[in-house]
């Protein structure tokens, strides 16, 4: 680790602020899903059959206000939304698959 925090605030931490934004149930599945292509709101809450459509919305509106997710919407009828990584949203790609990986030789050893 590059520094020593002053953790009179914790919330100020790098990393409690990255974990807030990438934390959630759902989030990391998300994210990776995403970072094969653009998908529809029901594309991916097919690929994650145990979510709820209302987790799912709020997992989406927090990773589009945190600016890792673009959510696009057509003038159609019916709606067509279009959900897709920003820049931001991949730059973190190399780093969940390194936790992807950190957590496949966890698996491994259980």
């Amino acid at each position: 680790m590059k520094k020593n925090w002053h953790l009179d605030n914790p919330l100020q931490c790098p990393m409690v602020i990255a974990l807030n934004m990438v934390g959630g149930k759902w989030k990391p599945i998300i994210l990776h899903m995403l970072a094969q292509g653009t998908m529809r709101f029901n594309e991916i809450k097919r690929n994650i059959p145990p979510v709820s459509q209302k987790m799912l919305t709020q997992q989406l509106r927090e990773l589009e206000a945190d600016e890792m997710v673009n959510r696009k919407v057509y003038p159609e009828v019916p709606p067509k939304v279009e959900y897709s990584l920003t820049e931001k949203g991949q730059s973190l790609m190399p780093i969940l698959q390194k936790l992807y990986e950190w957590g496949e030789a966890q698996a491994e050893n259980q």
